[in-house]
């Protein structure tokens, strides 16, 4: 499986991706909004293992692709959109990208494609993410794809000796329809 963009490839992802996903999930920056406080190269490789499986399923309804550059060909994040089941109306969208690719529109530009995908070739009628409120360079990423907030959990994730609100963004095929 393979996107394209602009400058970027999304493309499945192989077992010799870990040791690029673990320095860049190593990194504080990462870090900072996620349940993680260190990566190890076992839980990566497991991380990694899960997305190869997901390429297995037949037919497939979960693509969390790895994010190359299309210049150079380096790996610097990944990108994806899951259906729960086979017959869902709706997925979910995730994406995390090296802290030295952040603000330079490489997740929108990713995110993008996977959302297309989402309602081109897997039909869904919505699209939706949660991602934690203090994390507001992602929120702009969701914002820019045309999703809108649909709540706020407060204190719904509880990780780093505090508690978290998450924010709920989403998307109907619709309404993507009218703005691309």
């Amino acid at each position: 499986m393979e996107l394209e963009t602009e400058r970027l490839i999304l493309r499945d992802f192989t077992a010799d991706d870990w040791p690029v996903v673990l320095a860049y999930q190593s990194h504080p920056d990462y870090l900072r909004y996620n349940g993680w406080t260190h990566r190890t190269p076992e839980a990566v490789q497991a991380f990694v293992e899960m997305f190869i499986q997901c390429q297995q399923k037949d037919p497939r309804y979960q693509f969390q692709l790895a994010v190359v550059l299309k210049e150079t060909q380096q790996l610097i994040g990944n990108c994806g959109v899951r259906k729960e089941s086979l017959d869902s109306h709706q997925a979910d969208i995730g994406y995390e990208f090296a802290p030295e690719h952040w603000g330079k529109g490489y997740a929108t530009e990713a995110a993008r494609a996977v959302v297309e995908f989402g309602f081109s070739t897997l039909r869904v009628h919505r699209i939706w993410t949660s991602l934690v409120a203090d994390n507001t360079g992602s929120a702009h990423v969701l914002e820019k794809l045309g999703m809108q907030l649909e709540g706020r959990l407060r204190d719904a994730e509880y990780f780093k000796d505090r508690y978290w609100d998450t924010l709920i963004y989403g998307i109907l095929a619709s309404e993507w329809n009218r703005s691309s």
